[in-house]
C-alpha cells in the first residue's frame, strides 16, 4: 500500500493518507443517533481491512435502522389499537349507564381515564426514547405560558418568568415536557403552596414548596413507575422519566436538587444556553 504513494510524499502526508478512512468512520460513529440511522459510511477504496470494516459498519446500521423502523411503526399501531377500545368503553360507561348508579359510574370512569393515561404516557416514552425524526424551532417560552394558561392549580399559586429561547425540537415533545414539570410540582405539593416557573438564558427551572424528599429517593426521580408516598392525587409514576426522555432528545440535561424546609427545584438544560453540558445517561 505504502508503494503507492509518491517518494515526494512525507510521513506525515502518508499517515495523514492511511488513517483518513479510520477517521471517516470514527466521526460517522461519533455522529450516530437515533435520527440520524440512515447515514452509512460507505468506503470507497480497495477491499482491504479498513473498507470489509466500514462495510460491517454499515450492514449493522442497516438492521439497526430495520429493527428502529419496526418499533416506530409498532408505537404507532399500539397507539390506535390501545386508544380505540378505552374510548369505546368511556362512550359506553358515559351513555349505558345512567347517573343515578352514581359511584360505579364514577368509579369506572376514573379507572378508564387513568388507563387512557397510562397508555398515553407510555407511547410519550418510548417515542421520546427513539429519538426525534423531524426537528423545527420552537419558542420555548411560548410553550411555558401555553401551558400554565391551559392547566388548573390546583390552589397552588404559580408565577411564571420567561425569556425569550428557541429550542431546536418537537413541539409536542417540549409542550409535554413542561407539562409534566408542573404537573409535578402541583401535585407534590401542600395546600397553598407556591410553584416558581422560570425560563432564563436556555435553563428552564420549576421549583416547588411541598414535602421533604429524602436523599435516598432522589434516585428513584426519573425512573419509570417510581412514585413519591406523599402525593396528592394519583399518576402512574412516569411523569419525570418521561421529562428525563424527551429532554435527552433534545440534547438537554435535568438534574433536581432539595429545597430548604421542603419541595424540590427541578431544572432543564438546554443545548445553547450558557450552563449547557453534555447530557448524563439516564438523567
Amino acid at each position: 500500500m505504502l508503494t503507492s504513494f509518491s517518494r515526494r510524499s512525507s510521513p506525515a502526508a502518508i499517515a495523514g493518507r492511511l488513517l483518513r478512512p479510520i477517521h471517516r468512520i470514527t466521526a460517522t460513529a461519533q455522529r450516530l443517533s437515533l435520527s440520524t440511522l440512515h447515514e452509512r459510511i460507505a468506503l470507497a477504496g480497495p477491499k482491504d481491512e479498513l473498507k470489509e470494516l466500514a462495510d460491517t459498519f454499515d450492514a449493522m446500521l442497516d438492521r439497526l435502522e430495520r429493527s428502529v423502523e419496526g418499533q416506530r411503526r409498532f408505537i404507532a399501531n399500539a397507539s390506535h389499537e390501545l386508544r380505540t377500545p378505552l374510548a369505546v368503553q368511556r362512550a359506553a360507561i358515559e351513555i349505558g349507564l345512567p347517573e343515578d348508579v352514581g359511584e360505579i359510574r364514577g368509579t369506572l370512569l376514573l379507572h378508564n381515564h387513568r388507563a387512557e393515561n397510562l397508555i398515553d404516557a407510555l407511547l410519550v416514552l418510548a417515542q421520546a426514547e427513539h429519538g426525534l425524526d423531524n426537528r423545527s424551532p420552537v419558542a420555548l417560552d411560548e410553550v411555558v405560558r401555553l401551558v400554565l394558561a391551559e392547566r388548573g392549580s390546583d390552589g397552588v399559586t404559580v408565577t411564571e418568568r420567561a425569556e425569550p429561547f428557541v429550542v431546536d425540537g418537537d413541539p409536542v415533545l417540549l409542550n409535554r415536557l413542561v407539562t409534566n414539570l408542573l404537573d409535578n410540582a402541583v401535585r407534590y405539593n401542600h395546600p397553598g403552596g407556591t410553584v416558581e416557573v422560570t425560563l432564563s438564558r436556555g435553563v428552564l427551572t420549576v421549583r416547588n414548596t411541598g414535602p421533604h424528599v429524602p436523599q435516598e429517593r432522589f434516585g428513584d426521580l426519573f425512573e419509570p413507575f417510581r412514585r413519591l408516598h406523599t402525593t396528592r392525587g394519583q399518576g402512574a409514576g412516569l411523569g419525570l422519566s418521561i421529562v428525563a426522555s424527551i429532554a435527552k432528545a433534545h440534547g438537554a440535561n435535568v438534574r433536581a436538587s432539595p429545597n430548604p424546609g421542603g419541595g424540590l427545584e427541578l431544572v432543564v438544560v438546554f443545548a445553547g444556553s450558557e450552563d449547557a453540558v453534555p447530557a448524563i445517561d439516564g438523567i
